[in-house]
């Protein structure tokens, strides 16, 4: 189930890794001054929780490296009273002549493991955010190469670290961006893990610039540009789908959205080949809405420049192929992402307007702002036909119910199968993004389908708005199915 956790993995908020910059200011400490203060290479090393009348105690590459430099960085914990805890520590300078900077950072508890109550490894996001908090502070230090030591989990070291110094600084002027510091593994032969790792925080990073990007700069056909770009040359096949030919599959509910745009709508259809050929694939889908202003329902001008960011489902499917390919996950995926903008404009869909879907069923659109569910719904009813697919995942931004439900602690699953929910579960949990079932109960299809001249429609009955926008994809599409809004 390696492509399941990976897939899981990505589609947590790829954006927001907060949590390395909000569990610890890093405190700065000149050991000696020397003629050249200009820092090249930086260290960070592990310390594990003081615990009862035990010391803070270093791991064990931090223990060669307290041996090579006469045991000061022994000394400077206890001067220092570093006491372990997770996040925290100190940067000491020119304590070294290779490292120029070493960060001592609190790893947490020695041993930590699976945690049952808070559904997580804590030894492996321990690790994460500990070398995050370091990277990030040699980072500001100047460092332009950052040795990391693996604290017994490369390949989390190595995501944890290359997360924290990425920045979106593609438009500031060169000499105010921020330089991104070289990362390599320190005094451990672990290197395919560390290097697993890299992939892994690589793809997110590429989630991470995509939604990031202004709505001007990041339109559907620059986006589709994107893709190919990234894709191509790691051996996938990007077919970029144009309006020519949504109009001859009749993807109505997809158009229907788009037209309300000066922008042309693209369907991206993605193919990567693992295994045999014939083998079914997984599907992904992404919602690869570029700006979402809701349409003719107008959504607040305060904070609307973040709907930029509604395109993010796409970005992660495209990161979770890109990273499938680097790790050459022996397993087939078929993806379709469907790109448009939804604007206000003398063609937009009004609310009220009735579209028929290539099932032949019909949607009503009730409300232009809930526009995720009608942009998917052909294109996903299409990807089904066409690939035949063993399991569909579609990748969405949170709705307002999974955000007051659940906040930022998980990310809301709805799937019909235990089985499938459990993998993603357990995937979850060993990389840090826990995951919640939501409900996909018959009485949400009953809520969005009890209506006398319509089959179905896009909000239903009730303020369940997740739920019912779960319900709308799951009504007679798809037989194996996992919505992630996440």
């Amino acid at each position: 189930m390696s492509s399941l956790r990976l897939t899981n993995w990505l589609t947590r908020s790829l954006l927001r890794y907060s949590k390395v910059q909000q569990i610890s200011r890093i405190q700065k400490r000149f050991y000696a001054v020397v003629d050249d203060p200009r820092v090249t290479k930086g260290l960070i090393l592990g310390v594990y929780q003081k615990e009862g009348e035990k010391d803070p105690k270093l791991t064990p590459s931090g223990d060669k490296f307290d041996d090579r430099v006469q045991g000061k960085v022994s000394e400077l914990i206890k001067e220092c009273n570093i006491t372990g805890t997770l996040g925290k520590g100190k940067v000491f300078n020119n304590i070294d002549q290779e490292y120029r900077s070493v960060a001592v950072i609190g790893v947490g508890r020695e041993g930590a493991g699976f945690n049952e109550l808070e559904m997580i490894d804590d030894g492996m996001e321990n690790v994460r955010i500990a070398t995050g908090v370091g990277a990030r502070s040699l980072q500001l230090q100047g460092c332009s190469e950052v040795f990391v030591d693996s604290m017994e989990y490369p390949e989390q070291a190595a995501e944890g670290s290359a997360l924290a110094v990425w920045r979106y600084n593609d438009n500031k002027q060169k000499k105010n961006r921020t330089n991104v510091p070289k990362l390599e593994l320190y005094d451990s032969p672990e290197v395919d893990a560390w290097t697993r790792g890299l992939f892994k925080a690589e793809a997110q990073n590429l989630a991470r610039r995509l939604s990031d990007a202004p709505a001007n700069q990041m339109t559907p056909t620059t986006f589709a540009q994107a893709t190919v770009d990234a894709l191509c040359p790691c051996g996938v096949t990007v077919e970029i789908r144009t309006m020519d030919w949504i109009e001859q599959q009749h993807l109505n509910s997809f158009l229907t959205i788009a037209k309300g745009s000066c922008e042309p709508p693209v369907l991206l259809e993605i193919s990567y080949c693992g295994t045999a050929p014939e083998d079914k694939p997984i599907l992904l889908l992404g919602k690869g809405m570029t700006f979402n202003s809701g349409g003719i329902c107008l959504r607040p001008a305060d904070g609307m420049e973040e709907y930029r960011g509604a395109m993010a489902g796409a970005a992660v499917v495209v990161a979770a192929i890109r990273a499938s390919a680097a790790l050459s996950l022996p397993v087939n995926i078929s993806a379709v992402i469907p790109l448009c903008e939804n604007m206000p404009s003398g063609m937009a869909v009004k609310p009220g307007d009735i579209v028929t879907l290539i099932n032949g069923r019909t949607l009503a659109i009730r409300n232009t702002d809930k526009a995720g569910v009608v942009v998917m719904a052909d294109p996903l009813l299409y990807a089904q036909n066409t690939y035949k697919p063993r399991l569909v995942v579609d990748v969405a931004t949170l709705g307002n119910g999974v955000v007051k439900g659940l906040g930022g602690g998980a990310t809301g699953i709805f799937s019909n199968s235990h089985y499938i929910w459990k993998q993603f579960q357990k995937a979850g949990s060993l990389t840090g993004d826990r995951m919640w079932r939501l409900p996909l109960w018959r009485y949400y299809r009953q809520l969005v389908a009890d209506n006398v001249s319509f089959d179905i429609s896009n909000d239903g009955v009730g303020p369940a708005s997740s739920c019912l926008a779960a319900a709308v994809l799951h009504a007679s599409f798809i037989a194996c199915f996992l919505h992630c809004p996440y």
